[in-house]
């Protein structure tokens, strides 16, 4: 897919959390009809429902407050009080099995298929963070996303 105008990289923070802000793009893009069709089928799903099942909020209440306006960090400072605030402890495991997803795990085989299916081949991915950056047109080794 190629890198979509308004929706950052998926290792960019909000706050303490990795992949949090591009949920949040990902919400404002397609209320405005700029998300493109090949991200429809994942609103809510995959990475979103597990961030706010790590986030202990109803996807569809996070969307509402979303879209009422405010800044990403006062959305997830309702988010914390929705589902109660994390510890940096929680926050540093959930970003690392986040950025990690696909390393070593059941997903494997899945990026695997994946960097096939792209012709990635010559492309350093370990785990799906890095497929996605890839296949959005940003480099995540060259650029050290995961240190950002």
């Amino acid at each position: 897919m190629p890198n979509v105008p308004g929706l950052r990289s998926i290792y960019l923070k909000t706050d303490r959390l990795v992949y949090f802000g591009r949920m949040l793009d990902k919400i404002h893009l397609h209320a405005a009809g700029k998300l493109p069709e090949d991200y429809h089928h994942g609103l809510g799903k995959g990475f979103d429902e597990r961030c706010c099942d790590f986030l202990k909020v109803d996807y569809d209440a996070l969307k509402e407050r979303t879209l009422s306006g405010g800044t990403e960090e006062q959305i997830l400072a309702w988010c914390f009080e929705q589902g109660g605030n994390r510890t940096d402890d929680e926050c540093e495991i959930w970003n690392g099995f986040m950025m990690k997803r696909g390393w070593r795990d059941v997903l494997s085989p899945r990026i695997a298929q994946l960097i096939k299916e792209y012709g990635f081949e010559s492309k350093e991915i370990e785990s799906m963070f890095d497929f996605i950056e890839y296949d959005e047109g940003r480099d995540p080794v060259a650029s050290q996303a995961w240190k950002e």
